[in-house]
């Protein structure tokens, strides 16, 4: 190994130390006990490691928030999946007046920061009487989004178009072709979207904090910010309400992982 890599991999590992280091620190916090935390310093080991802040959790009804957050998630996945798949092959495959100029103008609102939406959103949702409903987190953002139809819209450009002319040569309608061709061949690639759709709706904040109030469809994000006000010094009970947040989605992507790689060689090599 010559000296070039031994530099390259310290570098990495050093990188690797920086970025785990928090994860682990907040990890062992959550096992800390609240008195244990205010009279030593913040990298002691846990002396003994005590499950009481994740008791807190549940006697704070976080559950809840748990099962609010995944409802929503799944149900805002779904819909991204069905409706950027359409809307993708549509602009990838399907020819109709002003189609490259649509899309390239769809595609130009990724320039426009979430923030300046959130006002005209919140008075259409409050307008139509969903504010503070479960229909008022997952509409605006079941319909596709632009990062997600520019994506599979180059995927499947690169399908072989001799894959679709056969499918529509033995009597396949669209519908058919996306779903017996175009959706098989993509898999790598939906299961990437799949990952990135649900660590964003997962970590959204600024919606459902502005539209929802109260408890009933308070998400984990909303929920964990308000342990931060209810209890202001007990840092212990928030390290365990972000470690929950986090463990799902490190077991999803350890789960998906292979499939994502997959759809990055895949990609590069078209």
């Amino acid at each position: 190994m010559t000296s070039r890599n031994v530099l390259v991999y310290v570098g990495l590992l050093f990188g690797a130390v920086i970025t785990l280091l928090p994860f682990v620190l907040g990890l062992l916090t959550s096992f800390t006990s609240a008195e244990q935390f205010a009279t030593e310093s913040p990298l002691s080991l846990p002396k003994p490691p005590t499950w009481e802040n994740y008791l807190g959790l549940a006697d704070a009804g976080f559950g809840r928030a748990i099962a609010v957050t995944a409802v929503v998630t799944s149900v805002i996945l779904l819909g991204q999946l069905v409706f950027s798949v359409l809307a993708a092959y549509a602009f990838a495959r399907l020819r109709f007046p002003g189609r490259d100029v649509l899309f390239w103008v769809y595609v130009a609102t990724l320039m426009v920061p979430a923030t300046v939406t959130v006002v005209p959103l919140y008075l259409m949702m409050a307008e139509a009487g969903l504010r503070n409903t479960f229909w008022a987190l997952v509409l605006p953002f079941m319909f596709g989004s632009p990062y997600a139809i520019f994506l599979l819209r180059e995927y499947f450009r690169s399908i072989p178009g001799d894959l679709i002319n056969a499918a529509r040569l033995d009597g396949a309608n669209t519908l058919d072709v996306i779903t017996h061709v175009v959706v098989p061949a993509s898999r790598p690639i939906l299961v990437t979207l799949a990952l990135i759709t649900v660590v964003s709706q997962w970590n959204n904040f600024l919606w459902p904090l502005v539209i929802t109030s109260g408890s009933r469809w308070q998400v984990l994000t909303v929920a964990t910010a308000g342990l931060q006000t209810q209890y202001n010094a007990q840092w212990t009970l928030v390290m365990a309400a972000t470690t929950v947040a986090i463990v799902p989605l490190i077991v999803l992507f350890v789960a998906l992982s292979r499939n994502i790689v997959r759809s990055i060689v895949v990609t590069g090599i078209k």
